[in-house]
């Protein structure tokens, strides 16, 4: 794996990470779950939400985009 690739993976489990715990505790709090159903609901949520991330090979070299639901298009990460 390349550094980017690393960091692509990294930014995904991080972005996933916040985006369960944030879900999680929602469920926790405004919903009547119980037992394993708040952290599948959690997990199909963060999964949906987080951004992706993607290290690819242009011509330029090595790039790191991103594509989330809340904005339009790929967008180029430094």
């Amino acid at each position: 794996m390349t550094k980017l690739q690393v960091r692509a993976f990294l930014y995904q489990l991080g972005s996933f990470t916040i985006f369960f715990f944030l879900g999680r505790y929602l469920a926790i709090t405004y919903t009547g779950l119980t037992g394993i159903w708040i952290s599948a609901t959690s997990a199909i949520a963060a999964t949906l939400i987080a951004p992706k991330f993607q290290a690819v090979k242009t011509k330029d070299g090595e790039k790191l985009f991103m594509k989330w639901i809340f904005i339009k298009g790929i967008r180029e990460i430094g």
